[in-house]
């Protein structure tokens, strides 16, 4: 065996030993909804690489003290813990207005600032490479979105008023980002009530079939139970109207997303803001799930911090999310952490199959490390929580200051050597799975 064929051999033993820690209880549970996360990790580099934040963060662990631009605070900073490019879309704030920016929460957490951006790096690398890009392309999008990352939070951290830094909306986007925008606009919440529920007997009911799951009556018990200790994580704010939340209905869903593989997951309806039936709300419920850079922060305040993973959850995305949707909040089914939020009917990704201009991804690469800087400045002394009691964007601020020339640098060396490491471990991923070697499938 040649000494490339033993190297293979042991990163797929490695690899199975990750998806072992990360995945084993939920895949054991329920295999058929493994194979087709599975399916569609196989099916390219980056889809493999949003499947597997568990792998990048064993991968990146061994820097956790003593890294590059970190310290005892920029170590402590709340992070997204699976910033890729596709994680970026549209939401409805809490004042009504379209908002582009970070979305999908489930695996924040407390850490290390860079690893948030070399998630991200990596993830243009592997774009890059599906686009055909040359490898000083790819280098000069990592180094563009660094720039803006670095501008942004030096700005915030000298005291940028709002409308010097102003959240991405219909007024202020441009190019893909506002094209999500005013996609986001063109829908309707009537026509995702349409998408999932039908009148009867002169009430809205989810429609049986594509994905529900009626519950028995003790289930649906215990769902509704849920809910109630739900409504008591909920802000003032969201309580004004008491009948938005009479629940019409309630069933179950199956996992579809690349991450909620396994996890139980339930809709209810809810009157919501008028007796009128096209405001009717559609809401989820779904297990919290373990975050991948949890199990590599040691750090005890941080670990027991949260009550459970939907408590995480929900208090990380306000944190980090200003404005955040007025029906997001948390509760325990089961003994399980449950994340509770709205279906939305105004969420619309960044869609990058359409993005092939190199000038028009460098501007889209820009506008997401405006967004991350913006994102990491949200949630410190300022957002109410004790956890990260000072500033990160003046901390962040100060490390990259003392160094400036190698900030980048950093990212682009991790961008091409993860990038590479990737697109190798989605082909050795790809030989365990189809050869049957991962256990329990």
């Amino acid at each position: 065996m040649s000494t490339q064929q033993t190297q293979a051999e042991q990163r797929g033993e490695h690899i199975l030993a990750v998806f072992d820690t990360a995945f084993g209880e939920l895949l054991a549970a329920d295999p058929a909804a493994f194979r087709v996360k599975f399916r569609k990790m196989a099916a390219s580099a980056f889809a493999f690489y949003r499947g597997t934040a568990c792998l990048f963060y064993s991968d990146v662990e061994r820097e956790r003290s003593g890294g590059p631009y970190l310290d005892d605070r920029t170590s402590r900073v709340w992070i997204h813990g699976d910033l890729h490019a596709e994680n970026f879309g549209t939401y409805m704030d809490a004042n009504g207005r379209l908002i582009f920016n970070v979305n999908d929460f489930d695996e924040a957490y407390v850490g290390p600032f860079t690893w948030d951006l070399k998630r991200f790096a990596a993830s243009v690398a592997l774009i890059g490479y599906t686009k055909a890009l040359s490898d000083e392309k790819i280098t000069e999008l990592v180094r563009t979105y660094a720039g803006a990352y670095r501008e942004r939070i030096h700005a915030l951290a000298t005291g940028a008023k709002n409308d010097e830094v102003p959240p991405f909306t219909l007024e202020t986007a441009e190019g893909p980002l506002l094209d999500a925008l005013r996609d986001a606009r063109s829908l309707t919440r009537f026509g995702l009530l349409d998408s999932m529920t039908e009148i009867r007997d002169f009430e809205r009911r989810f429609t049986a079939g594509g994905g529900s799951i009626e519950l028995d009556a003790a289930t649906r018990y215990k769902v509704l139970a849920a809910f109630d200790g739900y409504l008591e994580t909920l802000p003032e704010s969201s309580l004004s109207r008491p009948d938005s939340y009479r629940v019409k209905d309630v069933v179950g869903r199956r996992g579809i997303g690349i991450g909620s593989a396994g996890l139980p997951s339930y809709n209810i309806l809810l009157e919501g803001n008028s007796d009128a039936l096209e405001n009717d709300v559609v809401i989820y419920m779904k297990q919290g799930q373990t975050p991948a850079v949890s199990r590599h922060i040691t750090d005890e305040q941080v670990r027991s911090y949260f009550r459970h993973e939907g408590h995480r959850t929900v208090i990380s995305q306000r944190a980090l999310q200003a404005h955040a949707d007025p029906w997001l909040g948390w509760t325990e089914l089961d003994g399980a952490g449950q994340l509770v939020a709205e279906v939305s009917p105004y969420a619309v990704d960044l869609d990058w199959s359409d993005i092939d201009d190199p000038v028009e991804i460098a501007a889209v690469v820009a506008d997401l490390g405006r967004a991350t800087a913006t994102m990491h400045a949200a949630a410190d002394d300022q957002s109410g929580h004790s956890l990260v009691p000072f500033s990160t964007e003046r901390a962040i601020d100060a490390v990259i200051a003392a160094d400036e020339d190698a900030f980048a640098e950093l990212l682009v060396d991790f961008a091409h050597s993860y990038g590479a490491r990737a697109r190798a471990d989605h082909q050795i991923f790809v030989d365990l799975f189809r050869n049957g070697r991962i256990p329990g499938l």
